[in-house]
């Protein structure tokens, strides 16, 4: 497949150009872009003086996103979430686009507004404030009063965006096409299953009506811990390009000046915000996927407010239980806990890597023992588990890296309020805890109804059995089949007991030549008076057979040897 040209040139070389100017021309040179596309190589050779030539890779990456505009900053987050495949110094930096973009203007607006309710929008709200509150690159919030006066916020969609980051899309398809076919790194990595990821993600952001159903799991799910909530959901002024909810003000997690001031303490907060984030994780297994400062409010009676709902992780019983055996090891410093955990998350490719691999977690975890908590960083953990997988050939599944991601930045948070806490310590009593309930008796009769219902599989064995055994039985007797038997190390045994034999032969001649000499000596004792005629015989006898017992004797020694059976 070749690059699509028809879908936008225009856009192609915007893209192109913009990555060139940012140090990365070289690069498309040596992909033969330039060249498909017509693109004149001149940009290449001014990069030297661009003052982006002095930055780090990351940096060039994150300015390229910036300039590029939504649907890039959007690619460049998600990325972020990788830290599986994305070295960390450039996953710092992508972690930086945080959607600062220009707002869009009233009047569209009110055009969006208008065209999803279809009636106007003062017939909408009660009133609508035109300067928004915030401002991203998917959509922008406003503050507004419903017809009954109460104040929400409305988060509306950025004209034309659905359709720019398709376009971008599709090029960003064609693009990954184009280097999968005429690079090595196409086999190296699997662009194609990140660019779907891709796009299943910014899809469902495109959708504000998933972002309403995030807020509803969230805000049930909440109700049983009772120190963290979400926005309640207007769904009567909700649709996929608008959405309201109700405003909640609050206080900024990172603006300690005014958490002081408000008498909110810090520590307990840290622990509340870590107690909610592994309680997603590890009980619901649903959790918001990126909690950085801008996205979390507290209020006076310092509840924690989860915003921007749009980016959640999930996770399955089965993964929930690997995660939870994975802190449980972390926390204990248990080696073995950790390489099987991770093994039962990815997939291995040989079983005789396991062994180097739980060998390299108990060299890595050796080195975080002497450490207090406070000073282990999660993502540096990660990065090593991480790498120490990659080595081993154990593939990590994306759910594992998003909720690595999800942690690091919670602990960056968890940093400015209290430094010495550590979510680790927070998740290890959350993790055992789902595991001694997966021994309950509730979980266990769940797992035997579970079970259960594929008892037809077994009903239809046991009815085909009578067929498939006289099945058998019939060939048996056309003699269509051959039955060999066959022992263990036949030849070893065989061996073993022709020595035990040859032993017991010898044995048995050495006894009967025994025998023969002795009568021959108590026959020379009771002939001796006889004369010296029949001592003479009797004597002659006994040299003669001992000559022969001897002669018979070595010939069977020389033929155990020979056979070496003795």
């Amino acid at each position: 497949m070749v690059i699509n040209k028809r879908v936008n040139i225009k856009r192609y070389k915007e893209i192109i150009s913009v990555f060139a100017k940012h140090g990365f021309g070289l690069l498309f040179d040596q992909l033969g872009i330039f060249d498909y596309l017509k693109m004149g190589k001149k940009i290449t050779s001014t990069e030297g003086d661009d003052d982006s030539s002095r930055l780090s890779m990351g940096e060039r990456i994150r300015l390229s996103c910036e300039e590029l505009g939504p649907t890039f900053v959007k690619i460049g987050q998600i990325l972020s979430t990788r830290p599986d495949v994305i070295p960390s110094d450039i996953i710092e930096e992508l972690k930086k686009l945080q959607d600062s973009v220009h707002p869009f203007s009233f009047e569209e607006v009110r055009t969006v507004v208008e065209s999803e309710f279809e009636d106007k929008l003062e017939n909408i709200y009660l009133e609508f404030i035109e300067e928004p509150i915030a401002a991203a690159s998917i959509s922008q919030v406003h503050c507004a009063k419903l017809k009954s006066g109460e104040k929400v916020a409305v988060k509306v969609q950025r004209p034309g965006i659905e359709r720019n980051i398709d376009l971008d899309l599709n090029i960003l398809k064609d693009l990954v096409h184009f280097i999968e076919n005429h690079t090595k790194y196409g086999k190296i990595y699997d662009l194609i299953g990140m660019v779907i990821d891709f796009e299943k993600t910014i899809k469902n952001e495109l959708d504000f009506t998933r972002e309403g159903e995030n807020a509803d799991t969230f805000k049930k799910n909440f109700a049983k811990e009772g120190i963290a909530r979400v926005p309640e959901i207007k769904w009567t002024y909700t649709t996929r390009r608008v959405l309201t909810m109700e405003y909640i003000e609050g206080i900024g997690i990172d603006d300690i000046k005014k958490l002081e001031r408000a008498r909110i303490d810090r520590v307990e907060l840290a622990r509340n915000l870590a107690t909610s984030i592994c309680n997603q994780i590890l009980t619901d297994g649903f959790y918001h996927a990126d909690p950085h400062p801008g996205n979390i409010r507290v209020l006076q009676d310092g509840t924690i407010v989860f915003l921007d709902l749009g980016m959640v992780g999930s996770i399955g019983e089965s993964r929930k239980k690997s995660i939870s055996n994975f802190f449980i090891g972390l926390s204990t410093k248990n080696s073995k806990i950790v390489a099987r955990s991770i093994v039962d998350l990815g997939e291995i490719s040989e079983r005789r890597n396991l062994k180097r691999f739980e060998k390299d977690i108990d060299r890595m975890i050796d080195k975080y023992i002497a450490m207090p908590w406070s000073e282990i960083k999660v993502v540096d953990l990660f990065y090593e588990v991480f790498n120490i997988a990659f080595i081993n050939e154990i593939k990590i599944p994306r759910e594992f890296a998003m909720l690595a991601k999800t942690l690091g930045t919670a602990q960056g948070v968890l940093e400015k309020l209290a430094p010495d806490l550590n979510s680790i310590e927070i998740a290890k009593p959350i993790a055992k805890k789902l595991i001694y309930q997966s021994f309950s008796v509730k979980n266990v009769t769940n797992s035997i109804k579970k079970n259960a219902l594929n008892y037809r599989d077994v009903v239809d064995l046991f009815n085909e059995f009578p067929f498939i055994a006289l099945s058998f039985l019939e060939k048996f007797e056309d003699r269509d089949y051959t039955l060999q038997l066959g022992i263990k190390d036949i030849d070893r045994i065989m061996k073993r007991l022709d020595r035990n034999f040859n032993r017991m032969s010898f044995s048995v001649v050495l006894l009967a030549v025994s025998i023969i000499i002795t009568g021959i000596i108590i026959g020379s004792s009771q002939s001796a008076s006889a004369g010296s005629e029949m001592y003479f015989v009797n004597v002659t006898a006994l040299r003669i057979g001992l000559g022969t017992v001897v002669a018979i004797i070595l010939g069977l020694i020389i033929s155990m040897f020979r056979s070496d059976h003795f």
